[in-house]
């Protein structure tokens, strides 16, 4: 899977991913810090990668907009990458399953 990670999580999460085998880069490296919403959500569909995120935006946009790109939709407060990782790491297989079954929105942690 390809994933591009947005600004309000670290660029560490895209290492993470790529750990796993995956492809990910981090909002940052491909446009730098002041980067519109619209303007990630462009390059997510384009690439087809999917948007890992905290922004409730995209969350909403991912639920009503179905031409768009899958969103994994992070629920956590402030956490260091140690603690995200910790965090992710029991919970990914899951989203992995889910966004190989096409769920657009895939919403992990507090409801």
């Amino acid at each position: 899977m390809r994933f591009l990670i947005d600004a309000q999580l670290p660029p560490a999460l895209a290492d993470w991913l790529r750990a796993r085998g995956h492809k990910a880069d981090h909002i940052l490296e491909l446009v730098g810090p002041a980067v519109d919403d619209a303007v990630i959500w462009d390059i997510a569909r384009r690439d087809g990668r999917v948007i890992v995120t905290k922004d409730r935006d995209f969350a909403t946009w991912a639920a009503t907009r179905r031409a768009g790109p899958q969103v994994v939709w992070i629920r956590l407060g402030n956490a260091t990458r140690r603690v995200l990782a910790e965090w992710l790491e029991p919970r990914w297989p899951e989203i992995e399953r889910r966004l190989g079954e096409g769920v657009h929105l895939v919403e992990v942690g507090r409801p």
